[in-house]
């Protein structure tokens, strides 16, 4: 400890590469960690047990059309558990007020929607209410999570208005943001007989959602399409969300080796420092040496005093990438809401691997260090 106290730079910058070589590791799996465990939070909340049906395009060209009876057909299916549906109201832009230029709509729909929805897709509110059925009698509308964004609410109150299709609803509900529909969060909800009297809907829906038994999703999957459109069941695709999220869980994990990869590249070239330090540590010092010998210390004493040394030097850098991975895993995951989450694998595999580069750098400088002629070293 001595000898790196005397050169506190450079053992600063040799330990910095083993620093950030641990801490990329730590970071990369920590955050991989804790997205994988808020997305099995919120799949327990939300269920793995839900499909969709949406229309596929038609023979003659365009989109085709879900018949109007399929909310009480998928109904009747003993294995459904709840079933709900949106229909999209097409050509009808969404703005803050009448004085926002047509081309900015930001991209935002806007759905008939039944008042079962929420219910069925586990979904809550963040400000307001749902649907109600008196309150669809009147130009009402609930905005998902990042439709409420973009047009500035966080809140609401009886004053807050928007224009859908230029005609003022008042907004009375934010949704809550859902993983399971992630398309319904940029888009502002009325009422299946709202929409059809004021914004000249035609009552097929687009998107029909379906929870069924969690032991029947298979066999359900399977007759959804024939249940819906006994005429044309190949106008209907039938999708399980959760698969999506787990397609997308994958793609993380192969991102995740990649960054793993490079921070296996930092941290083999903050043992090349380590082991540069050393080397440059043993030529500086051979009178120490020499004077150490000559009072009687052994190769092995010489040998281990330098091993220890790098042992200690890589250490410092492990500890340092180690709080560094934790800190940035932390910061990510407060940003992101969730828990943040590192494995003990990671920490002790981390600590592990750089005293195992610590051994192997400060091998051959202390070998080194350890054959040299007490006279030699005295006189060189």
């Amino acid at each position: 400890m001595s000898g790196l106290r005397a050169r506190r730079l450079r053992v600063f910058l040799s330990a910095l590469g083993i620093t950030i070589g641990i801490a990329a590791m730590i970071g990369v799996v920590g955050i991989s960690a804790s997205s994988r465990a808020d997305l099995d939070r919120q799949l327990s909340r939300m269920g793995t047990n839900m499909l969709t049906a949406a229309p596929t395009e038609g023979r003659a060209g365009g989109e085709a059309k879900l018949p109007e009876t399929a909310v009480p057909m998928v109904a009747r299916l003993d294995t459904v558990e709840s079933v709900s549906a949106v229909g999209l109201v097409a050509r009808t832009p969404v703005y803050r007020n009448e004085h926002i230029p047509a081309v900015e709509t930001g991209g935002m729909s806007v759905y008939a929607a039944r008042l079962d929805l929420l219910a069925t897709l586990r979904v809550g509110m963040t400000a307001g209410h749902w649907l109600t059925e008196p309150g669809v009698r009147f130009p009402t509308v609930v905005l998902g999570a990042e439709a409420a964004r973009i047009l500035g609410l966080d809140a609401v109150d009886v004053d807050t208005q928007v224009v859908l299709g230029g005609q003022r609803f008042t907004v009375v509900g934010i949704a809550a943001r859902t993983m399971l529909a992630p398309e319904l969060d940029v888009a502002a909800f009325v009422g299946w007989s709202t929409a059809r009297e004021r914004l000249g809907f035609d009552g097929h829906p687009t998107g029909v959602y379906v929870r069924v038994r969690p032991d029947a999703v298979t066999s359900t999957r399977s007759l959804l399409g024939r249940t819906i459109s006994p005429a044309a069941p190949y106008e209907v695709k039938v999708t399980r969300p959760s698969d999506l999220l787990a397609a997308r869980a994958a793609t993380d994990r192969t991102f995740q080796g990649l960054m793993l990869g490079l921070g296996a590249v930092a941290l083999l070239v903050g043992g090349i420092g380590v082991a540069n330090t050393m080397v440059i540590s043993v030529l500086e010092r051979r009178a120490e040496i020499g004077l150490r010998r000559a009072l009687g210390a052994t190769k092995g004493q010489v040998r281990l005093q330098f091993l220890v040394e790098s042992l200690l030097l890589s250490g410092l850098g492990g500890l340092g990438g180690v709080l560094c991975g934790v800190l940035a895993t932390a910061g990510y995951a407060s940003t992101r809401d969730w828990t943040a989450v590192v494995p003990a694998w990671a920490t002790a595999g981390g600590l592990a691997a750089t005293l195992a580069i610590g051994a192997i750098a400060g091998l051959y400088p202390a070998v080194r260090a350890a054959r040299q002629p007490p006279t030699q070293a005295l006189t060189g």
